[in-house]
């Protein structure tokens, strides 16, 4: 029951969002939908090797535990198994080679392109992130304001899960930040990953839940290797004659200004990712059918239904 009452009260916080605003279905329609779910999760496509991005703007190389997802995998992955509204086009989405979209543990590393032009990266050694993240907190719980007034749930920024680090001879940054969506207990992980390149960067953006932190910091250093510029659009290639300059530097993509260009807080992607099998099995949950739907998902019978944690690459 304490399960139960949990996702009840995560639904609830996230009031208005996805399945969460659905009316209550009848036993019919909630077969019908659940065998959706299937579908969709059995249509998806997992690729492995080496996969271009963009037309050959850059490229991943994936190790034995990753796989990749399309940019149409990913819209179906996003919106109708998660429940996210339509947002921003994406590169696609890395996920461990065991995923599976309903698993409590699962985790994604959806990938966009800001073309903002060169970010400088001389400030990299003179960023006060302390003083940064007392300001991102000021700046968030300003903009609840507008959130809730759009029926959104406020975002409370608990501070750094992992404070941002720069490695200046791969131009590549990343850093965590620990997030409370609602009232809801369970609370999110935003792992971030920036790829400097010569016409932009490349974001890449890890969401689950705080539960999977360790998880997510291990893939950290394979996700770094694994993601890269193709020659000609990598950050040695600028051409200071020829190519835009961002507005903007280091300190602006840690605080978040070109995720909201990429469009993943637009949506509130962040808060949906995280809250995603909160929102589906606690509707089901409602209904008083938890393991029978787990097992119908995963197309197993309910005693062999025993979740695996993601195969992560050391």
């Amino acid at each position: 029951m304490k399960i139960i009452r949990l996702m009840m009260l995560l639904v609830l916080a996230l009031g208005g969002i996805g399945y969460a605003s659905t009316p209550a279905m009848s036993a019919t329609d909630e077969t019908a939908r659940i065998a959706e779910l299937r579908r969709l999760r059995d249509s998806l496509h997992y690729q492995s090797g080496t996969i271009t991005l963009a037309d050959g703007l850059a490229k991943v190389s994936l190790e034995e535990h990753f796989r990749y997802l399309s940019p149409a995998d990913t819209k179906t992955l996003l919106t109708k198994l998660w429940g996210n509204p339509e947002g921003g086009e994406t590169l696609g989405t890395i996920v461990p080679d065991d995923f599976n979209p309903f698993a409590p543990e699962s985790w994604a590393v959806v990938m966009t392109f800001a073309g903002d032009g060169y970010v400088k990266d001389d400030d990299a050694n003179k960023i006060d992130y302390e003083q940064m993240m007392k300001d991102m907190k000021e700046g968030t719980a300003e903009a609840n304001k507008a959130r809730e007034n759009a029926g959104y749930p406020s975002i409370n920024l608990i501070g750094w899960a992992a404070p941002p680090r720069y490695d200046a001879s791969s131009h590549k940054l990343y850093w965590a930040k620990e997030l409370q969506f609602g009232s809801a207990k369970v609370h999110t992980l935003n792992y971030n990953i920036r790829v400097l390149g010569r016409r932009g960067v490349l974001v890449l953006n890890a969401v689950s839940t705080m539960s999977q932190l360790s998880r997510v910091e291990r893939a950290a250093p394979t996700l770094l290797t694994m993601v890269d510029f193709q020659p000609g659009h990598r950050y040695s290639d600028f051409n200071d004659d020829t190519d835009k300059v961002a507005t903007y530097g280091l300190a602006a993509l840690v605080a978040g200004g070109v995720a909201a260009k990429a469009g993943l807080f637009k949506v509130l992607w962040v808060g949906l990712l995280a809250a995603k099998k909160f929102i589906v099995l606690g509707l089901i949950a409602l209904a008083g059918a938890i393991k029978k739907f787990w097992a119908w998902i995963r197309g197993r019978s309910v005693s062999e239904d025993q979740p695996k944690p993601p195969a992560i690459s050391q």
